[in-house]
């Protein structure tokens, strides 16, 4: 059974750091492919629902209109 919890390990489970820039983001694909694994079943839209109702600091850079988005952290303190 899942738990509510497991979402937002899934979450920052999918943040990725770009060695670089030292920016980290993370796409809405790899999010709903992590939630899988604790037998979460979002949709596309679901997922970027849960990201914009639950996170402060993730901001849509997608270049595009599609379902399959990119979030970049804007905060430099590192909250979620």
């Amino acid at each position: 059974m899942p738990r509510e919890s497991d979402i937002l390990t899934a979450f920052t489970d999918a943040i990725r750091l770009d060695t670089n820039t030292g920016v980290r983001t993370v796409s809405t694909a790899d999010f709903v492919r992590l939630l899988e694994g604790y037998n979460w079943h979002f949709s596309m839209k679901q997922a970027n629902e849960w990201i914009k109702a639950h996170t402060t600091t993730f901001r849509d850079i997608t270049p595009d209109n599609s379902q399959s988005r990119l979030y970049r952290q804007f905060n430099p303190n590192g909250g979620v």
